[in-house]
């Protein structure tokens, strides 16, 4: 069972990359503000080998023809449906260690801290 997660993107330089024109490339995203972008996704796969998942930037260059190189760091933010690799950025280690506590302790959680 594999998994897709297509991208997006939210710069005309993004767009500019693909061949598209820049006035139209700044239009698009100014009107729309994201692009879904066709034949373009993230893809995990399963190896036999190690046993373990591992994901891969996927591009469909021709109609039988695709290019295929690990995921690069920076496309996970421009994925969509995806939760950052890292957690998200802005939970500090208090509300990050809390939310794994199986059992809600309520006042008693904070007795931890000094």
């Amino acid at each position: 069972m594999s998994k897709k997660y297509y991208l997006f993107a939210d710069r005309p330089e993004q767009l500019e990359a693909r061949g598209i024109d820049r006035v139209t490339a700044r239009s698009s995203i100014a009107f729309h503000t994201t692009i879904s972008i066709t034949g373009e996704w993230l893809e995990a796969f399963w190896c036999d080998c190690c046993r373990s998942t591992r994901w891969y930037y996927v591009c469909k260059t021709d109609t039988h023809t695709y290019k295929i190189e690990i995921a690069p760091d920076e496309l996970w933010q421009r994925v969509t449906g995806v939760v950052h690799p890292n957690g998200n950025p802005s939970v500090g280690e208090f509300t990050r260690r809390e939310a794994r506590v199986k059992q809600y302790q309520g006042v008693k959680a904070f007795s931890t801290i000094r």
